[in-house]
Order: structure tokens, then sequence, then C-alpha cells
């Protein structure tokens, strides 16, 4: 964990940032730089990797994904608002955290479309139970009258990193191969779960 804090201070120097929100954007980074190596040709993977998969199945795997996350992240969202204290916050984001990184993982056993769609359901639910607790956690830890500051790093953090990663992401798969393409994604997203146990200790 000690490198995580390091990591920590040299990402946030500067940056007048309390703990829990830098470690939140910390692990964003982490995670969404992971999946930017391989969101932008996804498509080609599924096309060229899995047998029987063309454009339609794209499509619905791209639909599977965002139906469940959209269909269960609200009443998901209403029962953390519900529970009294963060800890429930905190056990969702940790669990939706979780399956998003095993969805890579998963990604390299696929050999059917059928077994598509099933990794794409378990990743629309950890995406369900992570993003509203993420940002419940967020809202509740920024500083006052930082708001805009704190909502600004973050999205330029995001931004620049998923520009960076967006062209390396296909020469990437080029040489080394999906496989291990997706291990990298694995390694990302496992690093950004594990910064979030570093704000247990400070949530309410």
């Amino acid at each position: 964990m000690s490198l995580i804090n390091n990591a920590r201070k040299i990402f946030t120097s500067g940056l007048p940032l309390n703990k829990v929100i830098s470690f939140l954007i910390l692990s964003d980074f982490f995670i969404l730089s992971g999946w930017g190596l391989v969101s932008p040709i996804f498509a080609v993977f599924m096309t060229e990797q899995i047998p029987g998969a063309g454009v339609e199945a794209v499509g619905l795997a791209s639909t599977i994904y965002l139906l469940l996350k959209s269909g269960l992240q609200v009443p998901l969202a209403n029962i953390i608002d519900r529970v009294r204290g963060e800890k429930d916050d905190f056990l969702a984001m940790i669990i939706g955290s979780i399956l998003i990184t095993l969805v890579p993982l998963l990604y390299i056993l696929v050999r059917t479309v059928p077994q598509l769609f099933l990794v794409q359901a378990l990743y629309g639910i950890g995406g369900a139970l992570s993003y509203p607790s993420w940002m419940a956690l967020f809202t509740r830890h920024v500083d006052k009258q930082k708001e805009g500051w704190s909502w600004s790093i973050y999205y330029t953090t995001i931004d620049l990193s998923g520009a960076a990663v967006a062209a390396i992401g296909g020469y990437l798969a080029e040489k080394i191969g999906f496989d291990s393409l997706f291990l990298l994604v694995f390694g990302f997203s496992l690093v950004g779960s594990m910064v979030l146990l570093e704000i247990r200790a400070s949530l309410k």
C-alpha cells in the first residue's frame, strides 16, 4: 500500500484535494485508463476473435451492458441512500469494482457470442454497483467551495489519460495480442480497486 500512497502524493502534488477525493480520482484514473486501452478497439476484438460475432453482435453486446447498468443502478442507488452511514456505499463500490476487474480476464476465456453476452451482463452489474456508490462518496466528501475545482480535476485527469491510452491500445493489440492486452487491463483495474481500500478508514 505504500506504493499506492506514494502514487497519491505524486498524483495530487500541489492540488488542494482531501484524501478521500484524491484516492477516488486515483482509482478511476487506473481503472478507466486500463479500459481505455481496449474500448476503442473492442469491436475489432469481437469480430476477429469470437466466431460468429458480426456487427449486430457488437451492438447487442453494448446494449446488454447499458441496459443492465442503467436498469439496476437506480434501485441500487436508492437502497444505498436509504441505509445510514457510508459502509454500504463502500461495500457496493468494492464489489462493483471487483466485478469490473474480473471482466477482462473473462474476455480471454470467451469463445462464443452467448458467453460474451454473459460477460457483458456481469460488466453491467458491476457498473451499476460501483458508479452510483463512487459518486455518492465523491459528493459527500468534496470540500465545500471546491466542488467545481474537484470535479474539474477529476474530468481533466480522466480525459487526458483517455486521450493518451486510446492510441496505445491499438498498437499493443497488434504487437502483443488481445489476451495480453486484457491482462494489462486487468492489472490496471486491480490497482484501481486496491486504491479504494485506502479510503475505508475515512468513511463515516
